[in-house]
């Protein structure tokens, strides 16, 4: 199944919005965040919940508003485009979604749930809640001697099988209610009242109802009152006698009358799964695929059963509606964004497609054009004037029923076809019917060239489904289908040539770079001849130059303000600031610890203060505790960074030299073009010493660029490496020691690990085993060293029982047959001269050879017998090169000192 993607293609390509991949982002530094709980994982929430606490409790962060602050954390799961534009829909929705929670949900992740709907309702959404409650009732039951009985799924209710259902259901409410109201999120138990029910077949099944009427009046009277409303699946006949009704079912009724825009089924699963295969079923258009899948063989007992009532609830319900069928970690990014989760099922249209503009309607194309494509809205073109480029040469339109979604693809006779435009309306994003066009496009053309600008907000998407791409002139030209750089440069000589893109690509191959200390892959000879790569093939490669260690300009004293300084990571910043003989801490921000003195930090007495926005912009305005830093280091949550940022920038825009320098440790902006990413090893430090704004890399992220950069013009473009990590669990950050707890500190503030040796007992817990933000993060960042711009690589990380340090292994198909030697010379090569804090060694590292030590060591490098098949090693410290020594290497080249300054490689 694809992607439920979406992108904006423009302007030869306009604005629509494909279903982009985009995933989690679930942490600033290894240090701080909570990916090493694989139960939590998955969840924005779960990276957030301390946000969500101190919202609760009071305190400074009341000065900035629930709504925008957790936004911002929306924002680590996808472009703002796509956050805002689901709230914009959502919010406007009479009724926005209906949940229905499975009774396993409540007994075994009934905290993340809490953290989501909490999540939800902070950004003032009001899903509707109708939770079951059945394993409780059957260990209840099973405890009293009572076996539970069905007939065709339906469980049979006598008397004292209702009265224990009641009380379950009863207490399993309150106990929901009870946790959002403990996360600051008011909640309004709502167990009886809403359905009223006659007897299904009393002599069959009991006392098991039939739902006759809703009464939405409870529902709508929570919401005015700004209470999320919980219901359960107990209904009432007209004379009061309570009865059972199977939550599925009620569900189903209440969103035929309320009629919300999702109906969201949390599972523990998180979809339907294909029967033979056991693949994640992502989307079911049911209009084109319901009579198939239901003559499936694998398709019987509860899947036939789901997808029956799942057809009978969306027949009923407007076509803006759909099913999600998804766990509770993945609730956020269902909802916010294109790449959706687990299983979508929706009603959809039967798709079109045609060779000419008349067959599609041609007022209805150019209604849909003016309307939704950017080009001609902005006025550069008209719709006259693109049907007539359109029609100088064969033509496809792609397209749906309802004309949410429509494509024009350009395939002129034994030429190479390109889309032109793909365009689409609200309806058609939020039902993805981008997907099934995209899929056609795909099925009928085995190659395809697009175009975008190169600042377009939705480029992964586009790196995503191009074998390449390169960058001219502020446009990026993508392909698929066209696997050599000769061919490339003759399809797009050809294409420019005849006014098919436009006129901004050509020359690909660079012009002579002046000399400069740059080493961009001045392989060996016999590795280049190995691989069949020269420069000349790698011309329209993004040119990154590469210096060694830059030595000090200066040494006058400078002033550092620590924004959090809690955790792992804010102990090993100030470890490294004590013994900095340049630079010194003026702030240290903590809530939690403020008027606290600074442990560990000796060069002078250095209190803890609660910095908030309003104040960081005094601060930079020299108008609190004397003058202004000279640099800010943020140790912020994702999220949470981006309000502390622009106070300084606010604050500092008087000043003779602008703000102070800004290194950023969170996610927040590694993937943003005007921030600097600081990993001088690899990419420019001349851009690190110009910057104001500095991106540190993520610990897992510095580790597999550092192994994977080298071996880039080895790699089979058809088989992308993987990486497999393993941390320490400091990696997973840490959170406040519970009170009273034996054997723990006292102290406010306190911490202890998220993740302990105790709660591994010992043994090793992958997590986050697709989508993790760094896989995302060093793709982006790699492909900028890339002859066809676009690396992609698998990452799979794990937990482990030690502290601290980060063992990776890299497995890497190539182009052509290679020795271990040629492989080693290549890193040799690559490194010579970037300084101390990456050796090459001759052996596997290991977690004692790199835990608190500055830098990264790669070794253990081995070629499968067929030589197309590498394998290396590298180890690095999460809290220092990984995260703090790195802040401090950015932070020394920034403000003109020796590189490696303070730090004892």
């Amino acid at each position: 199944m694809a992607h439920r993607m979406a992108a904006r293609l423009e302007p030869r390509i306009s604005h629509a919005f494909l279903r982009s991949h985009s995933t989690l982002a679930r942490s600033a530094v290894c240090s701080t965040t909570p990916a090493a709980n694989a139960r939590r994982s998955g969840a924005i929430a779960s990276s957030s919940t301390s946000t969500i606490r101190s919202f609760s409790s009071g305190g400074q962060n009341e000065t900035i508003s629930d709504r925008e602050t957790i936004t911002r954390l929306l924002y680590s799961l996808a472009s703002r485009k796509e956050v805002e534009r689901y709230l914009r829909i959502f919010s406007a929705a009479n009724k926005f979604a209906v949940l229905k929670v499975g009774g396993a949900i409540l007994t075994h992740q009934l905290e993340e749930l809490a953290l989501s709907l909490s999540f939800l309702h902070r950004v003032g959404l009001y899903p509707i809640v109708l939770h079951g409650a059945g394993p409780q009732l059957n260990e209840i039951l099973e405890k009293e001697g009572v076996e539970p009985d069905y007939i065709d799924g339906i469980r049979i209710t006598d008397p004292r099988t209702l009265r224990v259902a009641r009380q379950v259901f009863l207490e399993e409410n309150q106990r929901l209610v009870e946790k959002l109201e403990s996360f600051g999120s008011r909640a309004r138990p709502i167990p009886l009242g809403t359905f009223t029910a006659s007897y299904l077949d009393k002599e069959k099944y009991g006392l098991v109802g039939k739902i006759e009427k809703v009464d939405k009046e409870p529902i709508e009277s929570a919401i005015r009152a700004g209470c999320l409303p919980i219901l359960t699946s107990l209904a009432e006949t007209e004379d009061g006698q309570i009865l059972n009704v199977n939550a599925d079912v009620a569900a189903s009724e209440l969103s035929k009358v309320l009629e919300p825009l999702k109906i969201v089924y949390l599972n523990e699963k998180g979809g339907l799964f294909h029967g033979k295969t056991g693949d994640l079923i992502e989307t079911i258009n049911l209009d084109e695929e319901y009579d198939d899948l239901m003559k499936q063989e694998w398709v019987k007992y509860g899947t036939k059963l789901k997808l029956r009532e799942m057809k009978e609830l969306l027949d009923h319900l407007p076509r803006s509606s759909s099913v999600a069928i998804i766990s509770v970690d993945q609730l956020q990014k269902e909802l916010f964004t294109d790449s959706g989760a687990g299983t979508l099922i929706r009603r959809g249209y039967k798709l079109y497609k045609h060779d000419n503009i008349e067959s599609v309607g041609a007022e209805r194309l150019r209604d849909l054009l003016k309307n939704n494509d950017e080009e001609i809205k902005g006025g550069r073109k008209s719709v006259a004037q693109f049907f007539s480029e359109l029609s100088k040469s064969p033509y496809t339109i792609y397209g749906d029923e309802p004309f949410d979604v429509v494509a024009f693809v350009s395939r002129p006779e034994g030429e190479v076809p390109v889309l032109t435009k793909l365009v689409a309306t609200r309806n058609g994003v939020l039902n993805s019917v981008n997907d099934n066009v995209w899929n056609q496009i795909r099925k009928d053309h085995k190659r395809l060239v697009w175009t975008a600008r190169a600042d377009d907000e939705n480029r992964a998407w586009h790196y995503e489904r191009a074998d390449g791409s390169f960058t001219r002139n502020g446009r990026s030209l993508f392909y698929y289908g066209i696997h050599d750089v000769s061919e490339v440069e003759d399809v797009v000589k050809s294409l420019e040539e005849k006014a098919r893109v436009e006129r901004a690509y050509l020359p690909l191959r660079a012009a002579p770079s002046r000399p400069t200390a740059t080493r961009a892959y001045s392989t060996s000879a016999r590795s280049i001849a190995s691989v069949g790569l020269n420069q000349q093939k790698r011309g329209y490669a993004t040119a990154v130059e590469r210096v060694g260690p830059l030595s000090a300009t200066t040494s006058e004293p400078k002033r550092v303000a620590l924004i959090g300084a809690r955790g792992y990571t804010g102990q090993a910043l100030v470890s490294i600031l004590n013994k900095h003989p340049n630079l010194t801490l003026s702030h240290v921000s903590s809530r939690e610890l403020a008027g606290r003195e600074l442990p560990g930090y000796e060069k002078e007495p250095v209190r803890y203060s609660n910095i908030g926005v309003e104040e960081i912009k005094k601060l930079e305005q020299g108008r609190l505790d004397g003058p202004p830093p000279d640099a800010y280091i943020m140790a912020l949550p994702n999220g949470v960074c981006k309000p502390f940022v622009e106070a300084v920038q606010e604050g500092g825009k008087n000043r003779p030299n602008g703000h102070a320098t800004i290194v950023d440790l969170s996610a927040d902006y590694r993937f943003e073009d005007d921030w600097t990413y600081g990993l001088p090893e690899l990419y420019s430090r001349q851009a690190v010493r110009d910057a104001k704004l500095i991106s540190n890399p993520g610990c897992y992220a510095t580790a597999i660029q550092s192994l994977i950069a080298p071996l880039i013009p080895m790699l089979d473009s058809q088989s992308a490496p993987t990486v497999f990590g393993i941390s320490g669990y400091s990696g997973a950050g840490t959170k406040a020691a519970p009170s009273g707890t034996s054997g723990q500190s006292q102290t406010p503030g306190a911490t202890v690990p998220k993740v302990s040796p105790e709660n591994l007992q010992g043994g090793v817990r992958p997590y986050s085993l697709t989508d993790h933000i760094h896989e995302r993060e060093a793709s982006r960042h790699l492909s900028k060293l890339a002859a066809n711009g676009n690396v992609d690589l698998g990452f799979i990380p794990a937990v482990a029982p030690w502290f601290q340090g980060i063992l990776a292994t890299v497995n890497a198909p190539l182009r052509e047959k290679v020795t271990a030697k040629d492989v080693k010379k290549l890193y040799e090569e690559f490194y010579a001269g970037q300084g101390p804090l990456v050796e090459l060694v001759n052996k596997v590292p290991e977690v004692h050879d790199i835990a608190l030590q500055h830098g990264i060591k790669i070794g253990g490098i081995q070629v499968h017998s067929s030589g197309k098949r590498v394998v290396v090693v590298g180890g690095i410290d999460n809290l220092l090169k990984g995260a703090a020594t790195q802040c401090i290497q950015n932070l020394n080249i920034a403000l003109g000192y020796d590189e490696l300054a303070g730090i004892q490689a």
